[in-house]
């Protein structure tokens, strides 16, 4: 398997970008811009503004300049998007940690547009070289490589469209401090002060949520190598003048705790993951 089919397999973007490529129906012309990309002919792909700009080296001394750009999306359109994303805590959260949610579309689609194109007529390419044929084999080359590319970073969807991940990092971040502030301005001013109080000094209700996790967020993972005995180093527990050559008591102890922490905390990974459990 190619490298960009094993990173398909694994980013449902990369996964939506080759189903695209395979509906085009002049397979041929395809097959060969994949071969142009396994063969290492895409000397490099930058990007300007919302457009790819990428150098192909075909048959010729010097490579050929390719360049792919989507229909960016209006102010307005944006607009209504970021606004969507804000309004859905899943979305904000993975995007303001720099991932990509997985039904990220479905923002898009409530707001009449689409973020993927639906065929290969939607992409507007142009290749320096002399064939007449859209795509050449050199614009498909590119196209397999952007597989890759939307792997290493599914934003560049965005930029495509008009907008970089920092911008819409930044509008999301200024639609919550807006939010924020206009749900604190509905508070009196006489309640503000004792609410934010109560709050601070509640801590008895600090580590407790009573509501249904969001499964997407939740992630079990056996413990690492590493546990909270390392961080915390030694007991500091008095050493045995006539026991110095041998183990301390300390040592006796951290050892201790260090086979009954692990032995907790693999039982804790079984119950959560309701293997071989009560």
């Amino acid at each position: 398997m190619t490298n960009y089919t094993l990173q398909a397999s694994r980013e449902w973007w990369s996964q939506r970008w080759l189903e695209l490529l395979d509906s085009y129906r002049f397979k041929k012309r395809l097959e060969r811009g994949r071969n142009y990309a396994r063969q290492g002919n895409v000397l490099s792909i930058e990007f300007e503004s919302a457009k790819v700009l990428a150098k192909v080296q075909g048959s010729e001394r010097e490579p050929y300049t390719v360049s792919l750009s989507l229909d960016s999306f209006s102010d307005e359109e944006w607009g209504y998007v970021v606004e969507t994303m804000s309004q859905k805590a899943i979305f904000a959260a993975k995007l303001l940690a720099g991932e990509m949610p997985q039904n990220i579309e479905e923002v898009f689609s409530a707001n009449g547009i689409s973020l993927f194109p639906f065929t290969l007529s939607d992409v507007h390419s142009r290749c320096s070289c002399p064939d007449k044929a859209n795509p050449c084999k050199h614009i498909a080359a590119v196209y397999y490589q952007l597989g890759d590319r939307f792997s290493e970073d599914p934003f560049v969807l965005f930029q495509l469209r008009g907008r970089t991940k920092e911008q819409i990092i930044s509008n999301l971040r200024q639609l919550r401090s807006a939010n924020i502030e206009a749900t604190t301005d509905q508070i009196p001013d006489d309640k503000k002060f004792v609410s934010q109080t109560q709050y601070s000094l509640n801590l008895e209700s600090f580590w407790q949520y009573h509501e249904p996790l969001e499964s997407s967020l939740v992630v079990i993972a056996p413990s690492t190598s590493e546990t909270v005995l390392d961080v915390l180093g030694a007991i500091p527990l008095a050493k045995e003048e006539e026991n110095l050559a041998s183990l301390t008591a300390a040592d006796l102890a951290m050892k201790y705790l260090d086979t009954v922490y692990k032995d907790v905390s693999q039982k804790s990974f079984l119950a959560a993951m309701n293997v071989g459990g009560n």
